[in-house]
């Protein structure tokens, strides 16, 4: 089906009036993140560096999402929706991931092409479109209209060149080698791999969406990843020799890195309540470096007895902790914890940067993805990585061993991590020498990350040469 006959306006048409509309604009971009707040929070971040050097920048997300955001805080940046098929309840709404996936994708590309046929005869017509990696559809879209595409990578370097090598087969599945070295990696045993490649045949509808990330990638005019160099320098200088990649990272609000765009103290988007003022009034009365930070994301829970166990080894440990809980899950909480722990708080949300930056903390209990990862490495916050699935296991790997600023609660063989286990961890960081290195190594990582978002720092740089590539490449079909 011809995509412009739909609309009785020819290509030829379209593009003319794009090009006519662009003359004397600086350069607009359509931004389109996966649904799922850890992926809109990096992209928004990158946008606003992006208004901050003069691009006009239109964030498109999905209704249902629109619906349910909170804390909507988007200066300078426009707002469009686009359907995902799912308008009054997104992902819950459908019948499982696979169908959602797939109305998503058909839904998605049609309202999409309809948005951008729509702006098309605005005074700002769109030039370039920047979206999720787990959106190839995305760039099938844009190029059919003329307009420039860069892929936007919501993980790490290193998990998508282990995908990448899936999508290429050159990795065999199910797993058959105890150990792997891929380009620019270290050497990771199979149970360091993302739990789709480990644990093969689980979650078959998220697997094929990291996998065919790379469908279309070569018509990328850009890749950009949400990491900086120094932190993934083997694997970036690997990729660069196959992709136009570009690491922009780290995607945090300046206020914790740079402080060079004003008034940016947070991502601006909030799909959950937090109680903020709570949990920062509690914190403010617990001694400097005391507090163990817990929580697990908004993607996935704790079963029942990994629950009771948490519970047990943090009350076990002594120390003070604050645990971000979803309400679904509360449920699973031991009754007679509850009745007896004098030292923790229990929130259903919580306002994570403020939190990973107040001077009570003392470590933070993660699940190790990517977002709550980078920003432990930004912060100087040393961790207890305890991975529950997808790419968080590679991660804990990397954080233990390569960045060296953590250590990892390891599961037994009923894939449960035990409360003597949490409570080592706990005492290990706290209270141990080896514990002090941890927390130099991660005084480093801070200031690294800091230094490469500020003035003159390689993601700056790489942010200033996406800008002006942009408006090179604009001029030249304008």
């Amino acid at each position: 089906m011809n995509t412009y006959a739909v609309w009785g306006r020819s290509k030829q048409t379209l593009e003319s009036e794009m090009k006519e509309q662009r003359k004397n604009h600086a350069a607009h971009c359509l931004v389109l993140p996966y649904p799922a707040q850890g992926h809109i929070n990096p992209m928004l971040q990158f946008s606003k560096r992006l208004v901050q050097r003069g691009v006009k920048v239109t964030l498109v997300t999905v209704v249902s999402n629109w619906k349910n955001m909170r804390n909507k805080n988007f200066t300078s940046i426009e707002v469009e929706s686009i359907s995902d098929g799912y308008d009054d309840g997104g992902l819950a709404a459908a019948e499982s991931l696979e169908a959602y996936i797939e109305t998503f994708w058909r839904v998605g590309s049609q309202t999409f092409a309809e948005l951008v046929q729509k702006l098309a005869g605005s005074s700002h017509p769109p030039d370039c479109v920047i979206y999720d990696a787990f959106m190839p559809w995305v760039l099938d879209v844009a190029k059919k209209f003329g307009l420039l595409g860069a892929t936007f990578f919501t993980q790490t370097c290193t998990t998508n060149n282990i995908y990448f090598h899936v999508y290429k087969k050159l990795i065999e599945l199910p797993l058959t080698q105890a150990e792997y070295l891929l380009p620019g990696l270290p050497k990771l045993a199979a149970g360091d791999l993302p739990s789709f490649l480990n644990k093969y045949g689980s979650y078959p509808g998220y697997f094929d969406v990291v996998v065919n990330q790379f469908v279309n990638i070569d018509k990328a005019d850009w890749v950009l990843a949400n990491s900086f160099y120094e932190l993934e320098q083997g694997v970036v200088d690997w990729l660069v020799k196959i992709w136009p990649l570009k690491p922009i990272g780290p995607c945090l609000p300046s206020i914790y890195l740079d402080k060079r765009l004003q008034d940016d103290k947070d991502y601006g988007v909030n799909m959950y309540n937090p109680n903020s003022e709570a949990c920062i009034k509690w914190l403010d009365e617990k001694p400097k470096g005391s507090v163990v930070y817990v929580s697990f994301g908004s993607m996935a829970g704790l079963n029942e007895e990994q629950t009771e166990e948490l519970a047990w080894g943090l009350g076990d440990s002594g120390s003070y902790f604050m645990w971000v809980i979803r309400d679904c899950d509360k449920g699973k909480l031991p009754k007679e914890f509850a009745d007896t722990s004098e030292k923790g708080l229990i929130v259903s949300w919580c306002p994570q940067l403020q939190v990973l930056t107040h001077e009570a903390l003392g470590c933070f209990l993660t699940h190790c993805g990517w977002n709550s990862t980078l920003e432990a490495l930004s912060l100087g916050v040393p961790v207890i990585a305890m991975p529950l699935w997808t790419d968080q296991i590679t991660n804990a790997k990397l954080l233990k061993d390569v960045w060296k600023i953590g250590v990892k609660a390891v599961a037994d063989e009923k894939e449960i991590v035990r409360r003597e286990t949490i409570t080592h961890c706990i005492k290990e960081i706290l209270e141990t020498e080896k514990g002090n290195e941890i927390k130099k190594n991660a005084i480093k990582w801070k200031n690294l990350a800091k230094s490469y978002v500020d003035e003159g720092g390689n993601s700056d740089k790489n942010i200033a040469e996406f800008v002006e590539e942009l408006a090179h490449r604009c001029a030249a079909i304008n």
